[in-house]
């Protein structure tokens, strides 16, 4: 079976893990890294023995996948650039800067039948791999996202760096629209929003509180959900997970009527999987697991709250 022929654009750190994995898939050839600094292409590319590019047009005709792990402002034009050479792409979240944009791209792979995949990485993760076939209809969801600060990342606010995975996953779960949201948010160290908070109501009576810093003292990933019969708590940090539902049987659980188990896996690897997830895509011509409109909807959700906060900011000031 031929290999599949696969480039990365952007070797900062997360692209870097990207090149890594593909260098290390059977089915696949990493023909080569390209990114605007040289000497992080040539030492990424010289590590796995391919070739460094300094200009993502290099790529072109030379590979039959991507993935673009540059900043967000360069995801529509590079990703726009490879669709145009019909090229499958995998672009990091957040997809784009607009709405606009993801929709451009959305509909250039849809005319060239190409396979257009959003880096949502938590939707891999172990621990939550391990539930989502038993959460059927949350009725109220509660999550946190702190981060110890780092400089990588606030080109985008906190909800577009780190809430947005949560917000995906609470679309993903809901499956329902939104119908009421009210959002908080400050700028504490960077140019943008730093944390944020949002209270979101669906059509279908789920509700959701969601926060993200990037100026804790800690790093928490965590998300709560509660059905009518059962409740899951995951945390992606530690890929661990708990599970309480209804039972007769005798169990260690505080809650009267029900039975609680805890899971911790200890392997796994989600950016692995998510490639591996895009790889599988690219070879059968199907739809990835995120696909560009589920990136778009995170993306819509996002900027909404994120206009929120800036609003209310305004008023305040």
């Amino acid at each position: 079976m031929k290999k599949i022929r696969a480039g990365v654009v952007g070797v900062g750190y997360l692209g870097r893990f990207h090149a890594e994995k593909y260098a290390a898939m059977a089915n696949v050839e990493l023909v080569g890294v390209a990114d605007v600094n040289r000497d992080r292409a040539n030492e990424v590319a010289g590590n796995l023995g391919v070739k460094a590019f300094y200009d993502p047009a290099d790529l072109f005709k030379k590979v039959d996948a991507v993935s673009i792990a540059v900043p967000t402002p360069f995801h529509y034009e590079i990703g726009k650039a490879f669709l145009e050479q019909g090229v499958d792409v995998l672009v990091e979240k957040p997809f784009t800067e607009t709405l606009a944009q993801a929709d451009e791209l959305i509909a250039m792979a849809d005319a060239k039948g190409l396979v257009l995949q959003v880096g949502h990485l938590e939707r891999f993760n172990p621990a939550l791999t391990a539930i989502s076939h038993l959460v059927h209809h949350p009725l109220f969801i509660e999550s946190n996202r702190l981060s110890i600060y780092q400089k990588r990342g606030t080109d985008v606010s906190v909800v577009l760096d780190l809430m947005i995975h949560d917000i995906d996953l609470i679309s993903y779960f809901v499956k329902s629209n939104i119908s009421y949201s009210h959002a908080m948010g400050a700028r504490v160290v960077s140019d943008n929003i730093d944390i944020a908070n949002v209270h979101l109501e669906f059509e279908n009576g789920a509700v959701a509180h969601v926060s993200a810093s990037r100026i804790s003292s800690k790093n928490e990933r965590k998300i709560r959900m509660f059905q009518r019969d059962g409740y899951f708590s995951v945390d992606f940090a530690n890929r661990s997970i708990i599970h309480i539902w209804p039972s007769n049987e005798e169990s260690n659980c505080p809650i009267p009527g029900m039975r609680m188990e805890e899971h911790r896996f200890t392997q796994g690897d989600a950016l692995a999987d998510e490639i591996q997830s895009f790889m599988q895509a690219v070879a059968t011509r199907g739809t990835p697991e995120v696909s560009g409109r589920m990136g778009r909807e995170a993306l819509r959700i996002a900027l909404n709250i994120t206009r929120q906060i800036r609003e209310s900011s305004s008023r305040i000031q």
